[in-house]
């Protein structure tokens, strides 16, 4: 399936509409906490419940971080059951990279908001 057909796909867009809410209230709260998402193991340790990734300790909003990360992984493993792994890895990546465009978060960027 092409990128032009797959935003006219009303499950590619059900599943695009899922990710994109639960990733911008992650963001919304890596923001917070002042957590650096994109750093390598940072999302394992929040995982893991390890609440030092804070640089803005905020025991209520990590609570939410880390129940919505979970969540994220359960709906892409629900997403890979009716799209398959490489359509659900593509839309992931796109929204990713529009909450990195949304929030500024680019390569070479200075400002971290997570």
């Amino acid at each position: 399936m092409n990128g032009e057909q797959q935003h006219k796909d009303p499950a590619h867009e059900f599943w695009a509409k899922k990710f994109n809410d639960i990733d911008i209230e992650i963001a919304g709260l890596a923001t917070i906490c002042e957590v650096h998402l994109l750093d390598r193991g940072v999302v394992d340790r929040v995982i893991r419940n390890d609440a030092t990734v804070c640089r803005n300790p905020n025991p209520a909003a990590f609570a939410k971080l880390r129940s919505l990360l979970m969540m994220h992984y359960t709906v892409r493993a629900e997403a890979a059951l009716h799209l398959g792994n490489d359509d659900t890895a593509l839309l992931v990546e796109e929204i990713v990279n529009n909450l990195r465009e949304r929030i500024g978060l680019h390569r070479g960027h200075r400002r971290r908001p997570y």
